[in-house]
């Protein structure tokens, strides 16, 4: 019961049913590509994903400096989760509009969108320090 409760908590917070609903379209995604989606900081992102990986929802590979994650289907419960879960999100609107977006963000390399989001993170007196890229790009 207790890992049951684990999965059920762990798609209780909106963010968190986002990322799983949208793994089982695109098998894959990058940490910087679910970040992109949520706009959210990367903190954030960490920790939702966190949560999802301890309770057996998700599992993930890292590649280079790449963290993938996908959903765990040697998980117990997974299936019975998605044969639920799924009809009453597929049609939802904050759904389509993650798989649209999705779209948009997996044109994107993920190393111009880290780039970017680095930059976003940034200040202006601290760009030259954490984005050297762009003063060379303005000189």
């Amino acid at each position: 019961m207790e890992k049951t409760l684990l999965k059920l908590k762990a798609l209780a917070d909106g963010n968190r049913l986002r990322i799983f609903s949208v793994l089982t379209r695109y098998e894959e995604l990058c940490a910087c590509q679910i970040r992109e989606l949520l706009q959210v900081s990367g903190a954030t992102v960490s920790r939702h994903l966190g949560i999802l990986v301890t309770a057996g929802l998700l599992k993930s590979r890292k590649e280079s400096r790449w963290v993938y994650f996908t959903l765990d289907g040697g998980c117990d419960g997974v299936d019975n989760i998605l044969e639920w879960l799924l009809p009453r999100l597929q049609g939802s609107d904050p759904i389509q509009a993650d798989f649209e977006a999705l779209d948009r963000i997996m044109a994107v390399s993920k190393e111009d969108l880290c780039r970017q989001q680095r930059e976003e993170m940034c200040c202006p007196q601290q760009k030259e320090i954490c984005c050297p890229e762009q003063k060379n790009e303005q000189t």
